[in-house]
């Protein structure tokens, strides 16, 4: 049994020996110490400024990038709504592709896409004339829209493929991050790929076969052989200012990656479709001019 001592002892505060120094906690140590040495104390930042990885304007300017890409996607999607396009993988085309096109696409779009409407070329044929589209757009445009054609089904899956494998980090384990590959934007870049060559091939098929009359197959094959070159080619120079922006501009200049979570990311992702889009221009020159790719 516990004598009454013993447990008074133990439910009873422990008081302090006269004479013996109190032991202090680490932290409390620091400040006296700093105190005696005529020292001004260190204070944590406040949890907000030490969580921030990039500086106020490089936040601002992202988010403003991000903004005005959404509003001229909004722009494009209320006129698309309004006047349809004639090809209607296109009204999916023109609003995506504007999210990182911004003013640039907009004012294609206002200025040649329209030309391209259904009622535009419901009107043509029931004059027995060329619809505008044909006759009005002149050859580098027909490329960009070919090019921007191929572009939106990058954007959509890398959108796709960037937050699934965030939300969901065992998806990159499953494309060799950890085994085959040490960074994990490396195992993603496969994913965005193959989400993008699959929606590139559906995007493809619904523009080649409504103008071609051809069977399923045939327009498999005819979508495969029109956007595997250009989806490569665009593939490359987004995966190319990506590693430059990752590795480089945001590590190496700011000493932090930029994770799928943040404005940030996305501004770079914007200059990566740009990038995709100039690498991709003159494999869908070729393609177009040779006639496997259908002018737009």
């Amino acid at each position: 049994m516990t004598s009454p001592r013993s447990r008074l002892s133990a439910g009873a505060p422990r008081r302090s020996v006269p004479g013996r120094p109190r032991r202090r906690q680490p932290a409390v140590t620091g400040l006296v110490r700093a105190l005696e040495q005529g020292q001004r104390p260190s204070v944590a930042p406040p949890i907000t400024e030490r969580a921030r990885v990039f500086p106020v304007w490089l936040d601002a300017l992202s988010l403003a990038a991000l903004l005005v890409g959404a509003a001229c996607a909004l722009i494009v999607s209320i006129d698309v709504i309004r006047h349809p396009q004639y090809m209607t993988v296109m009204n999916v085309v023109w609003p995506v592709t504007a999210l990182f096109g911004t003013v640039a696409v907009v004012w294609a779009y206002f200025r040649y896409g329209r030309l391209a409407s259904m009622a535009a070329h419901h009107a043509a044929h029931s004059r027995h004339e060329t619809p505008l589209a044909k006759t009005e757009t002149p050859f580098p445009v027909m490329v960009g829209k070919g090019a921007l054609h191929c572009g939106s089904g990058c954007m959509l899956g890398d959108v796709a493929a960037e937050w699934l494998a965030f939300l969901v980090p065992a998806v990159a384990v499953w494309f060799g991050w950890q085994s085959l590959f040490s960074e994990k934007m490396f195992a993603v870049w496969i994913l965005d790929f193959l989400f993008a060559f699959g929606l590139g091939i559906v995007f493809q098929y619904f523009a080649i076969v409504p103008m071609r009359d051809l069977s399923p197959g045939e327009g498999i094959i005819a979508a495969l052989k029109a956007d595997t070159a250009s989806l490569v080619a665009w593939q490359v120079g987004m995966y190319g200012f990506m590693a430059f922006a990752q590795f480089y501009v945001f590590k190496h200049l700011f000493g932090h990656r930029t994770p799928v979570n943040t404005a940030e990311f996305w501004f770079a992702i914007q200059g990566a479709m740009i990038a995709g889009f100039l690498t991709s221009y003159p494999v869908n020159w070729w393609l177009v001019r040779s006639g496997i790719k259908e002018r737009m």
